[in-house]
């Protein structure tokens, strides 16, 4: 088995940025602070193989429903079929999600909240239903996979903050979770500008597929409009922060303001005119920045607060 194109499948850049996700919240927002937690190294790793395996898995069903339009959208990254056997592809993502399950079930229990292990069935649950039922849904399917890409960050709080807050520590621990669930929030709509702009890049074989996406339905040039409103709200998000929390220190409001502020504004300005394929995966790779250099930012806390 060769396992180049396995992790193509996989989509193992995506894989990669979830463990760079949690580990920053681990230790670049958790650990300098002191912060009560309660999982050692090697059952954070576990967490983090969990969330890893699920993504890998979504990733291969989602690639196993679109073999059709990817045939006429990227044939040149057409992998099932081609690198992959069908067979193959759909043995792994059954192992990948009884690998993942099977981990959440034993960290559940391990922090003394075993009905936990839902919020991993879930999400298994939830891609198979996306590549299989919803996935030409009008904007279902991209609300599911932006709520899983949030998801990641507010996990490590949920496994490794809740467990251990007290009576004494309550007000840091409401701290530091809100801190997550704010970057859950971001990690949330950049995701899902990504998602309707790849239905704007991909929207010819969407179409050929009976897919009712927002292009499909609307055209590409209202399909700009709405994006762009809610392109709106991460913006305004920001400046928020800027003005509540990063004022105080100079070189986290110029990261801000140049890493990510930055390109979500020129998103903002070649959006309204972008009408062709390539241009859409221009922007989509920018939304893809924003989002790592959004998460980065978690690393500069301990130089804030």
């Amino acid at each position: 088995m060769a396992i180049i194109p396995i992790l193509k499948l996989a989509r193992f850049s995506n894989l990669l940025m979830i463990i760079f996700t949690m580990v920053l919240v681990k230790y670049f927002l958790f650990e300098p602070f002191n912060i009560a937690t309660v999982l050692g190294d090697f059952d954070f790793s576990l967490l983090v193989l969990s969330m890893i395996c699920l993504a890998a898995a979504g990733n291969i069903i989602n690639d196993l429903h679109d073999t059709a339009t990817d045939r006429i959208n990227k044939p040149e990254k057409l992998i099932i079929g081609r690198e992959v056997s069908e067979k193959t592809a759909w043995n792994l993502f059954i192992i990948l999600n009884i690998l993942g399950v099977g981990i959440g079930f034993y960290l559940s229990n391990l922090v003394g909240k075993p009905s936990f292990v839902a919020l991993f069935i879930l999400p298994s649950a939830f891609l198979y239903f996306y590549a299989t039922q919803i996935k030409g849904t009008v904007l279902v399917g991209n609300l599911v996979v932006s709520i899983m890409v949030g998801m990641i960050i507010v996990m490590v709080g949920i496994f490794d903050l809740v467990p251990a807050i007290t009576p004494q520590n309550l007000p840091t621990q409401k701290v530091i979770f809100s801190i997550l669930l704010d970057y859950g929030i971001f990690a949330f709509l950049i995701n899902f500008l990504r998602e309707m702009v790849k239905d704007q890049e991909d929207i010819r074989g969407d179409y050929n597929a009976g897919y009712n996406t927002l292009p499909v339905l609307l055209g590409r040039r209202r399909t700009n409009f709405i994006i762009f409103a809610v392109a709106l709200l991460p913006l305004l998000g920001i400046l928020y922060y800027i003005y509540n929390y990063l004022y105080e220190s100079r070189e986290a409001m110029l990261y801000v303001l140049f890493l990510v502020m930055g390109p979500l504004l020129y998103f903002l300005v070649k959006l309204p005119g972008t009408e062709i394929k390539k241009d859409y995966h221009h922007l989509s790779l920018i939304l893809k920045f924003i989002l790592a250099t959004g998460i980065l930012s978690i690393g500069l806390y301990r130089f804030v607060l």
